[in-house]
């Protein structure tokens, strides 16, 4: 038993099974036991790999169409340059060289600011990106100001709610307690009459929160966010909350605390919040369509000419793990948001 089983264990016996979105919470973000405060869970020897993570590439090409971005607000003499859940800085800091070179003038207008909960991966990202870098817990935190934001797998950890149809009612689902062991089950009856049996809905209200503060910053300032992540662009129904530990899914009550927990993110859903915060909230793409179009496959083949063999073997599968349609190129979607009136950063429009 992890130590946060023990925990959660404890609370279900005295206040009953725990809603989804409460028991990924605990998962995820317990100021002890919690799995993103106690650890880095990236790479090889992690649960996972992101994009950043399989080939600078993929951050270059992100800091071409932020570079863009910033043409496309005017371009502001200072901006605030925001990544919410940077992991090991990997992806900042890969579009930081790369405006360096290709954009002097955004890198010199750019104020980072990182939003982090993990004093471990915050660690980390210190150790990548150094000085001249501010911290926040939360997105309200920043200062207000002209922005560009990227979320990189942010938006996948936020915690759900699931409700499951079943003898014609809806009920939500929770975790409690089965021999003393953590067990799925679900709760008392909520109101909806759409539907079939079988079917599972999922909410995401804090997932939507961001999104609406997001927009509401654009509609103040300047500014553009993109979102990447995994996900369906259309809402849908179906159970998509998953646990992966050591590149593996497992139950998504093994190990709690010791296992990261996520759920696809319903773009059609994160667009409306956006839009609901008073941004223009551009149609979603596949992250094949997107890489493709910024360049990928020549920015590929240039690092080509000069490599050995080997190292072409290793370009084309880094290539083929980021926009291979049966890889992450069509699981993953974009999404870009703008200020009303700006022009819409390229391939968006």
């Amino acid at each position: 038993m992890t130590p946060l089983e023990s925990v959660l264990t404890d609370l279900i016996a005295a206040e009953g099974p725990l809603r989804i979105d409460r028991y990924m919470a605990l998962c995820l973000g317990h100021p002890r036991h919690g799995y993103y405060i106690t650890r880095d869970p990236l790479g090889d020897r992690g649960d996972f790999i992101t994009a950043p993570e399989v080939s600078q590439v993929f951050g270059e090409l992100i800091g071409i169409w932020a570079a863009g971005a910033w043409g496309a607000m005017g371009p502001p003499e200072a901006f605030n340059l925001v990544e919410l859940g940077p992991g090991r800085g990997t992806l900042m800091a890969d579009v930081l060289r790369t405006v360096r070179k290709a954009a002097p003038g955004f890198a010199a207008a750019a104020r980072v600011h990182l939003v982090e909960t993990s004093p471990v991966l915050r660690a980390r990202q210190r150790e990548l990106l150094g000085e001249g870098i501010a911290w926040h817990d939360r997105l309200e935190d920043v200062p207000e100001g002209p922005m560009i934001l990227l979320a990189n797998e942010f938006f996948d950890a936020i915690p759900i709610r699931q409700f499951e149809r079943r003898e014609g009612v809806w009920r939500e689902r929770v975790i409690g307690l089965t021999d003393g062991k953590l067990s799925p089950g679900v709760g008392g009856i909520v109101p909806g009459t759409m539907g079939k049996d079988g079917d599972v809905m999922e909410f995401a209200p804090a997932r939507d929160e961001i999104a609406r503060h997001i927009g509401e910053r654009l509609a103040a300032h300047a500014g553009a966010a993109l979102v990447i992540d995994y996900g369906h662009l259309h809402t849908a129904p179906g159970d998509t909350l998953q646990a992966m530990r050591a590149h593996r899914f497992v139950p998504v009550t093994e190990a709690p605390g010791e296992a990261d927990l996520t759920s696809h993110v319903d773009f059609e859903k994160l667009a409306a919040a956006l839009r609901d915060g008073g941004a223009v909230a551009h149609h979603a793409m596949t992250q094949r369509g997107f890489l493709m179009a910024m360049g990928l496959g020549q920015r590929i083949a240039q690092l080509a000419l000069r490599a050995d063999e080997e190292t072409r073997a290793t370009l084309a599968r880094q290539m083929a793990r980021l926009a291979d349609e049966a890889q992450m190129g069509n699981l993953f979607k974009l999404l870009c948001a703008t200020s009303p009136g700006m022009s819409t950063p390229y391939p968006f429009g």
